[in-house]
């Protein structure tokens, strides 16, 4: 994805830094993701979740709420009701660049303020909550012992994840009077809940209430052993996942287009981080999956290898093609399944290869054929197995075209 370094005013007038992350084709559709409380928009899980959506063709504003991260104004002069502004302005910001936010993301507290601004919100199809309390006054049992001198004196400094911060009475006073239930139920769009069930910084309850005081559809996810910020790879992975499949149900995203020379679509790779193998792929718009390295080669093995993603061409592709034989010929073939296997041998370990290089690649099927058939016709049916399109094609010779396509973005704006 590539992104760009964005501004707008804050519900104070002060600018608040934002990442606009677009996808490599296309916008689609256009998503807006909140950060925790005093986070900011570049937590790992943050970059996570917008590069899984970009690849999908959704543009992701990833922005610091106001007085965090290189948001300008005083953090010390907004509350909760501040920052449900702050999204409000967000989503007039994409509705004016043409891009009208249809998701709504928001992690933490950032969950609470989505789910209280949504309503509100015209163009909201959906909206995901992580790990959001459903009484927003609940983060106040962060403040410990400094909320008896915030309410004897008006103000105090709380460190916070190892940061300080200074919290006014009037942010308690706020975030303490907050009521999601009134907005849920006003709640006009798809909702699904993400919770770790042994999150200890906002109970798992608070997914229960948040779930059980809004209206179909809606849905919620168990991100099991996950923390509260989803540090962990496989867990922001996960959430990420999560979130694309469901989402694309009830967003309205714009069609990729085909060609007569790409019938049926583009494959789209994109990396996911530059510092790693993992590559995010959407097949013509529609199907999405992960590709990556086993963690002996450097990867963190959280999808197939792009051998592995041949072979299940191969593999699909021989089990489609004897189907449509059998039933062309009336077999009465019950199941068929095909187990693909690849390797580099020897050129003289393969009878079929008289001249060659060294090694070639060997790609081995075992193909299972069920019902009451007769000796012909699975002989019949093996035989067909490699006609099939794929099998052709790696037993063929193909013309591999490349080409490098215009620079669009400076490289300073090229993002993992």
């Amino acid at each position: 994805m590539s992104s760009k370094k964005v501004t707008f005013p804050g519900h104070s007038g002060d600018m608040l830094a934002a990442r606009l992350d677009l996808p490599d084709g296309q916008v689609r559709a256009a998503a807006i993701l909140a950060h925790c409380f005093t986070c900011s928009k570049d937590i790992a899980a943050a970059r996570r979740i917008a590069g899984r959506l970009s690849a999908l063709g959704i543009a992701v504003l990833r922005f610091d709420f106001t007085g965090l991260g290189h948001s300008g104004g005083e953090f010390a002069n907004t509350h909760f009701s501040s920052n449900v502004e702050d999204l409000r302005l967000a989503a007039t910001f994409m509705a004016e660049s043409g891009m009208p936010a249809q998701l709504l993301i928001g992690h933490s507290l950032g969950g609470a303020a989505v789910l209280k601004a949504a309503p509100n919100l015209p163009d909201v199809r959906a909206v995901v909550s992580i790990a959001a309390p459903f009484d927003p006054g609940h983060v106040v049992h962060n403040f410990g012992a400094k909320i008896d001198d915030i309410r004897e004196k008006g103000s105090a400094t709380v460190d916070l994840q190892g940061r300080s911060f200074e919290i006014r009475q009037s942010f308690i006073e706020d975030i303490s009077s907050a009521n999601l239930e009134e907005a849920l139920a006003r709640l006009d769009a798809a909702l699904l809940v993400l919770h770790a069930p042994r999150d200890t910084y906002v109970g798992i309850d608070n997914a229960g209430r948040i779930f059980g005081a809004a209206k179909h559809p809606k849905s919620f996810v168990s991100l099991d052993e996950a923390d509260h910020l989803l540090t962990r790879e496989e867990d922001a992975e996960y959430a990420a996942e999560v979130i694309v499949s469901w989402s694309r149900r009830y967003l309205d995203l714009a069609p990729e287009p085909t060609t007569d020379t790409a019938p049926e679509g583009v494959v789209r790779v994109s990396e996911a981080e530059a510092s790693g193998f993992r590559q995010d792929i959407v097949v013509a718009g529609r199907h999405q999956l992960v590709a990556d390295e086993p963690v002996s080669m450097g990867g963190t093995d959280l999808g197939p290898s792009p051998y592995q993603l041949l072979a299940a061409g191969l593999g699909a592709c021989t089990t489609m093609t004897i189907r449509l034989y059998a039933q062309r010929k009336k077999i009465p073939l019950t199941h068929v399944s095909c187990d693909v296997s690849h390797d580099r041998c020897h050129s003289e370990d393969c009878a079929e290869i008289e001249k060659g290089p060294a090694k070639i690649d060997l790609f081995h099927r075992l193909i299972r054929l069920e019902g009451a058939l007769t000796d012909d016709q699975r002989g019949a049916l093996l035989a067909i197995a490699d006609k099939c399109p794929v099998h052709k094609t790696l037993h063929g010779q193909a013309t591999i075209r490349t080409e490098l396509e215009a620079k669009k973005v400076d490289d300073a704006e090229r993002v993992s």
